[in-house]
């Protein structure tokens, strides 16, 4: 039955992305925003919704570690493995706003969770904080988008193309992005199900499921619709999402999970140790990769990649107590965590100088 679940649910996953990124890039024609914002808010939202359920629901049954380990799972995994593979399929551009507004928003939700979770737990007042703060931003960028879009000369936005007349209208286009977030959520949960069985027959930590399978499970709407995204070139969709939902994971998910826990969600000292660093590092890391020349090339990409491996076989080797994690923990801090900090500021650095000297260039002219 579960291997049925898992067949079930991976071809709901395919259909509802395919849907989803077809509605949701047209949708933003008709609204009159921008395809960025719609993945940011629309689409990022949508596909954060299996996090938001399994998280509410969870702390609601007094399973704080899975609702808490969730969410700073997903937003490791959607940074390195989505953003990873959507690169290697194509190089990812990445719109300045993304670089300049997004990604720091992204940071400081992040900075501002650990400090929430500094003195042992997520509060209810934290968690309407996060919610509030969450409410703002969505009316601040939709705002934004409009206000940008109606500067611009109308010979610069988007066309429709004639082609897909059928999903013109805005009904159609709901009802796409409906479908496609139904078969998303459908399908994530019959995966997450399917797994966290399996888990627990082999003994498994709730906090470790939570970290791994839960938060792989419930990305998975993430990594179906970036990677079509990338694959039909909608590529501010595919980039928009990813950040989009870390965002929302923060903000949204843990601040209604908050604010509906009876006790609050009680914030282990491996977390704040280990896992919410992890989350801000990897938050971090994406602004000299978005830095260097707008675009997610395909090595950033493996790097990204071969960087949330390690993160798994961490978690693996801790969950089992093996006799290799300390040699395999110090191999992280002393060798490949050094390599990857040494090639990012390289690499910002370079870009950096190269766009000095095209402005010197210019001045020159």
């Amino acid at each position: 039955m579960n291997i049925l679940f898992f067949v079930l649910g991976l071809a709901s996953l395919v259909l509802g992305a395919e849907l989803l990124v077809r509605g949701a890039s047209r949708l933003s024609l008709s609204l009159g925003i921008s395809p960025l914002v719609v993945g940011l808010t629309v689409v990022a939202f949508g596909t954060s919704a299996p996090e938001l359920a399994v998280s509410v629901q969870s702390a609601m049954t007094d399973r704080a570690d899975i609702a808490l380990g969730n969410v700073i799972g997903s937003n490791i995994m959607n940074v390195l493995f989505i953003l990873g593979a959507s690169a290697l399929i194509v190089p990812l551009v990445v719109a300045n706003q993304i670089i300049r507004q997004e990604v720091p928003i992204m940071v400081g939700f992040s900075l501002l969770l650990l400090g929430l979770a500094y003195d042992g737990s997520i509060s209810r007042l934290d968690g309407l904080l996060l919610t509030v703060l969450l409410l703002v931003y969505t009316v601040v960028i939709v705002r934004q988008s409009k206000r940008l879009l109606a500067a611009a000369a109308p010979s610069s936005a988007p066309e429709v193309d004639a082609g897909k007349s059928r999903d013109d209208h805005w009904t159609m286009q709901l009802l796409l992005v409906g479908a496609g977030l139904c078969l998303l959520v459908l399908g994530a949960h019959w995966l997450v199900e399917a797994a966290v069985a399996f888990a627990r027959h082999f003994g498994i930590s709730e906090l470790v499921i939570g970290l791994t399978i839960v938060a792989i499970g419930t990305s998975l709407p993430e990594v179906a619709t970036s990677l079509m995204a990338a694959t039909r070139g909608e590529r501010d969709i595919a980039v928009g999402n990813v950040v989009g939902s870390n965002i929302f994971n923060i903000a949204g998910v843990l601040g209604v999970a908050g604010l509906t826990a009876p006790a609050g969600i009680p914030v282990h000292a491996s977390i704040l140790a280990f896992d919410l660093p992890v989350m801000i590092a990897v938050a971090l890391a994406c602004l000299p990769i978005f830095f260097t020349g707008n675009l997610i090339a395909r090595w950033e990409g493996a790097l990204f990649l071969g960087l949330y491996v390690a993160y798994l076989a961490y978690l693996v080797l801790a969950a089992q107590k093996h006799d290799a994690l300390t040699a395999y923990g110090g191999l992280l801090a002393g060798f490949v965590v050094p390599i990857v900090v040494v090639t990012l500021l390289a690499v910002s650095w370079r870009e950096w100088r190269a766009r000095a000297s095209a402005r010197r260039q210019e001045d020159s002219d």
